[in-house]
């Protein structure tokens, strides 16, 4: 095994917004050498202009989540404390964060003329973002990228930067580590956070883009083993993964495999490999079981490759494991589980392992749907038995689309990677969607409930009134845990209260958590105290629970509540018969609300009488089209006791008795 020393240069940054170390930014244009963004598409992007994600919601009621538009290259990480919080950037270079799982809001550290956002979280909450040129620069913030500090160069490098973080509590805990090339890859440690770095191998055999770190255990010290993987061979399809591995937190590597080949992608068109003319590569993307599950200290590759191999075919995602650090790999396990992949283009997968349960996530682009017009989807999949097999493919993709689009030639841009990344509740993948013909930043959850609401719209008087809606989690992807849902209201009555609770769905049981599917649950509104008229929205939120503990994923649905006085028809059915209903409240004081249904429009006259016959109150006397009513009725002026409401139509009469408490 060949050893690489360890180069004693330290980069110590400097005072005063000046920078001691500073690579230069270098544009390559489209040289097919480099994976770089071709300068004519550095400012592709339009920026949301509200946080708030555009969620676009399948028929079956699975999410996406559509978080503006920018160009390509998503990378995502997820604070390991909290699974609400996120941050993912995207080229040229836009950063996002989220503090709840579906709310997005947009805070950009700095430009960057190359792009290549690379991001990573620690183990104690701190976020990091790096950023390809100047040295590929490296921010810090301990607030999920609310704001922003550092900017610190971190490794020398031209091209195809990579950050990691040490999640683990072991002795290196929150190191960094992070790496690039130009040709020739460098690596790099940061023991404090970022503030400098240390430089530790330089010029690393690498010939084409696409060096990868990894962070696992070393036996029972925790990430007590970094691994860093280059690429060697004939550009642009290269032939050899080379595996290095450093014992003391990347202070030293050694070589201890090159014995994985991904061959080619697609077919060779302008010096680059080509999906549909979009520009693709073999990346090598690494990740490490850090549990302590049976698979603890697994080492996984996942790639895409031609199969058969070679120019022109169709390639597949492909997973090997190595058991004992990376010294053997297992041999290829496809990923995707179509019946004909030879018929079909796999490609683009990104990989993430659960440092809680050592699941492996695994997202790829795919078009076994649609593959004569290159119509592409992102599926999903995880295996929690090693990296041996994978469980049924899951589509997390809302709709179809053909990729590129608008289309492409020789060979261009489209992106070069994108992200996944999880907890022990689920995983988030983020990807460049083309379904609207530009390069929308689209999200899912997976595994993953769906989730829907109906009625969506109810109508209620503000006096004392109910009514119910249900929610529903009428399908799953792998889903298995519970799902648990809240409510509120907005914006909140300036008089009166809206009161939400969750019944079972046949009795009225209080229950708010659902651990079947499909499945569904009462939603009872309630108003009372004389709410303000108006329109409200009662948001129901849907969360992933393990335990007491509420995570990922999160959906969320609106019911739209029209809140009036007086009399109203508070929906659209038309009932098949008359019916006066029990008012409620009874007893009441003093409000109360009456329903009726008309059957056919003409006239309805609805009184209110004394036990001596005499009428106290007439609510309505007029023409009315068949529907469903409520009226109110304010006792103020009337004594306790006992009263009868009577309603008549030409073809209907009705008295009920309610009564008054004061």
């Amino acid at each position: 095994m060949k050893n690489i020393f360890r180069i004693s240069f330290i980069c110590i940054i400097a005072v005063s917004g000046l920078f001691l170390f500073q690579a230069q930014d270098i544009n390559y244009g489209d040289d097919p050498r480099f994976d770089q963004v071709p300068a004519d598409m550095q400012n592709y992007h339009r920026f949301p202009t509200n946080p708030e994600p555009l969620v676009v919601t399948d028929a079956f009621g699975f999410d996406n989540f559509d978080v503006g538009i920018n160009n390509a290259e998503q990378w995502i990480t997820q604070n390991p404390n909290n699974s609400f919080q996120m941050i993912f950037g995207v080229n040229s270079t836009n950063w996002y964060h989220s503090e709840d799982g579906i709310n997005w809001a947009y805070n950009n550290p700095t430009p960057s003329s190359s792009g290549d956002p690379i991001a990573a979280y620690d183990s104690v909450g701190n976020g990091y973002a790096q950023l390809l040129g100047s040295g590929n620069r490296v921010w810090r913030t301990t607030n999920n990228g609310v704001t922003w500090t550092g900017g610190i160069p971190s490794v020398p490098g031209g091209d195809r930067n990579t950050l990691a973080a040490d999640q683990t509590g072991g002795p290196y805990a929150n190191r960094l580590y992070a790496s690039a090339w130009s040709p020739g890859a460098n690596f790099a440690m940061s023991t404090n956070f970022g503030a400098s770095w240390t430089t530790t191998v330089s010029g690393a055999p690498n010939t084409t883009p696409g060096n990868m770190i990894a962070v696992g255990p070393d036996g029972n010290i925790q990430g007590g083993c970094v691994y860093w993987v280059t690429i060697t061979g004939t550009n642009p399809a290269p032939t050899t993964f080379n595996f290095y591995r450093s014992t003391n937190g990347g202070a030293n590597f050694t070589l201890v495999n090159s014995t994985v080949q991904p061959g080619w992608v697609g077919t060779l068109l302008g010096g680059r490999l080509t999906v549909n003319n979009c520009r693709t590569r073999p990346y090598p993307f690494i990740a490490a079981d850090n549990s302590y599950g049976p698979y603890r200290g697994r080492l996984y590759i996942v790639y895409a490759s031609n199969s058969p191999a070679g120019n022109g075919n169709k390639p597949d995602v492909f997973c090997q494991y190595s058991a004992n650090q990376g010294e053997t790999f297992s041999s290829p396990v496809r990923v995707n589980d179509n019946s004909s992949p030879e018929l079909s283009d796999q490609w683009f997968p990104a990989v993430w392992c659960d440092k809680y349960t050592g699941r492996l996530y695994i997202k790829w682009y795919d078009t076994r749907n649609n593959p004569a017009t290159f119509g592409v989807d992102v599926y999903a999949t995880y295996s929690m038995d090693g990296g041996v097999s994978f469980a049924s493919n899951q589509k997390l993709t809302t709709a179809n689309w053909v990729y590129p689009c608008p289309p492409v030639s020789g060979g261009s841009y489209c992106g070069d990677y994108d992200g996944i990344c999880g907890n022990k509740f689920s995983a988030i993948a983020v990807w460049t969607d083309m379904r609207n013909c530009n390069r929308q930043n689209m999200l899912a959850y997976f595994p993953d409930f769906a989730m829907k609401v109906n009625p969506a719209t109810l109508g209620l008087n503000g006096i004392n009134d109910s009514g119910f809606s249900y929610v529903s989690a009428p399908g799953v992807k792998l889903y298995s845990q519970k799902v648990r849902y809240t409510a509120a209201v907005t914006p909140p009555p300036s008089s009166g209260t809206i009161t939400v609770s969750f019944l079972n769905r046949t009795n009225s049981t209080i229950k708010d958590t659902l651990t079947t599917f499909p499945d569904s649950l009462r939603v009872r509104i309630k108003t009372s105290g004389g709410v303000t008229p108006g329109v409200y929205t009662v948001s129901i939120t849907g969360t992933g629970r393990i335990g007491g503990e509420n995570g990922t994923p999160v959906h969320k649905r609106n019911i739209t509540l029209d809140v009036v006085t007086g009399i109203t028809q508070y929906n659209n059915e038309i009932p098949d018969n008359f019916y006066l209903y029990q008012n409620y409240p009874n007893p009441f004081n003093p409000q109360t609300n009456i329903r009726f249904d008309i059957a056919k429009a003409g006239n309805v006259k609805l009184t209110v009488f004394d036990v001596t016959g005499k009428q106290v109150a007439e609510l309505i006397n007029g023409d009315y089209t068949a529907g469903k009513y409520v009226v109110d009725f304010d006792g103020a002026n009337i004594s306790s006791g006992i009263y009868f409401y009577k309603i008549e139509t030409p073809d209907f009469v009705q008295v009920r008795k309610m009564m008054m408490v004061k």
